[in-house]
């Protein structure tokens, strides 16, 4: 998988010296009902365009592939949605339909930003959406700065390209600072609670911001951290990370892994005799894969997905409905968030009437609006302060646990041992 580089692609496409200023045309969308009526000053109405070029480079294919498709599906509901409500309100009793265009980067950050180069030359999108993972997205982040686009995603936990001064990334998504420090919360209210934690960092710029907050959160507590191990991506050998997390009594592991790595991970505990009360495995056990290759080991492990079908926010159960209509299933953790996205640029293009590229920018700044995820209006570095949401799987199905005002069950703590299950 080609994403271990991903900062420096980012500084890279910074680098480049290319003004390309956008010149579309721009559209609206009726906001989703908000805690307080956006405000944006008023200006002359452009003429309405015929339809607003949006588009996204979506993961179809490799590693990236099943959380590419819950985004899809996000992407896709919410335009139709909008489209079948006549578009984005232009004013005047006109709207313009919205038209979205996916391109897949199979998993690969390089090949993110070529497809976001086709987006802006040969689409003429007058904003981004995101993509699959947080390294895709930190990439994407570039492109949209070097080309001044507007660029609204999910799927990115990632804190550090927020402190570089990017003027068009908007992100209502949660940070990795706010997961871990959620997490925590949610062990400390725990009786007994946990104080021996156990850290699996993957050597990725995600791996390590997971591992550096996380660790910051036990140390404040003055709780032990028995390990604080990184490996590659794609090892196929835990052993002694997990051997020395089993040996030091840890009571909670936190990793960031792939899937696949995860999956591995959790096989190697079972075998070596590591039964830790809770497990957080960010990105992992996000997808069905993780219940489908592990069965009932994968049960009582978390996850951090940012969002969760039962979150008791306006619209949320209307999308869930709607998404088991048109593909058969209930929507996942990623599709949320995504819909929300689209959510959010419609409420933008809506305030702005133009397809002018800096009108949807200064849009997006005055962004105060409810979405599915949540309230949303965002920082002056682009990123909004969401809930953390994380499940648990429990008898095969994801259950929000935290927080406890969303919640569809309580957090089973502690998980039984592997043998036990």
């Amino acid at each position: 998988m080609k994403i271990k580089h991903v900062f420096a692609i980012t500084f890279l496409v910074l680098g480049m010296v290319l003004v390309a200023t956008g010149c579309a045309t721009p559209a609206t969308v009726a906001p989703t009902s908000a805690p307080a009526p956006t405000k944006a000053a008023a200006a002359p109405a452009e003429a309405a365009p015929k339809e607003i070029s949006i588009g996204a480079v979506v993961t179809a294919t490799g590693p990236l592939a099943a959380s590419g498709d819950q985004i899809k599906k996000g992407y896709e509901l919410a335009v139709e949605t909008i489209n079948k409500a006549g578009g984005i309100d232009w004013g005047n009793g006109v709207k313009v339909p919205l038209k979205l265009t996916l391109l897949d980067d199979e998993s690969d950050a390089t090949k993110t930003v070529q497809r976001m180069e086709t987006l802006f030359n040969d689409n003429k999108v007058a904003l981004y959406l995101g993509g699959s993972a947080s390294a895709i997205n930190v990439a994407g982040a570039g492109v949209a700065e070097k080309n001044k686009v507007p660029f609204v995603t999910a799927a990115l936990a990632v804190q550090a390209v927020h402190n570089q001064g990017l003027k068009y990334l908007f992100s209502p998504f949660t940070k990795n600072p706010q997961i871990c420090a959620g997490f925590f919360q949610m062990t400390d209210a725990q009786n007994p609670k946990p104080t021996k934690f156990a850290i699996f960092a993957e050597k990725t710029d995600s791996g390590a911001e997971v591992a550096k907050y996380c660790a910051e959160e036990a140390t404040k507590r003055n709780y032990t951290l028995v390990v604080n191990d990184s490996y590659a991506p794609g090892a196929t050998d835990y052993t002694a990370m997990i051997t020395k997390a089993r040996d030091g009594g840890a009571e909670v592991v936190i990793g960031f892994p792939t899937p696949v790595d995860g999956i591995a991970m959790v096989k190697q505990m079972k075998e070596l005799g590591f039964n830790p009360k809770a497990g957080l495995f960010i990105r992992a056990a996000d997808s069905p894969t993780w219940m489908q290759s592990l069965s009932k080991d994968g049960d009582f492990f978390l996850t951090a997905p940012g969002w969760h079908p039962a979150v008791k926010f306006p619209g949320a159960a209307d999308m869930n409905t709607a998404h088991q209509a048109k593909y058969g299933g209930p929507a996942l953790a990623a599709t949320g968030p995504a819909y929300a996205v689209v959510q959010v640029a419609a409420d933008a293009l809506t305030r702005a009437k133009s397809i002018d590229r800096e009108k949807i920018r200064e849009a997006l700044i005055a962004t105060n609006m409810m979405t599915v995820e949540g309230p949303v209006k965002f920082n002056a570095d682009g990123t909004s302060n969401m809930i953390t949401v994380i499940d648990q799987w429990q008898g095969g199905k994801q259950e929000l646990v935290w927080p406890p005002e969303h919640q569809t069950k309580p957090l089973v703590f502690p998980a039984p041992p592997f043998s036990g299950r």
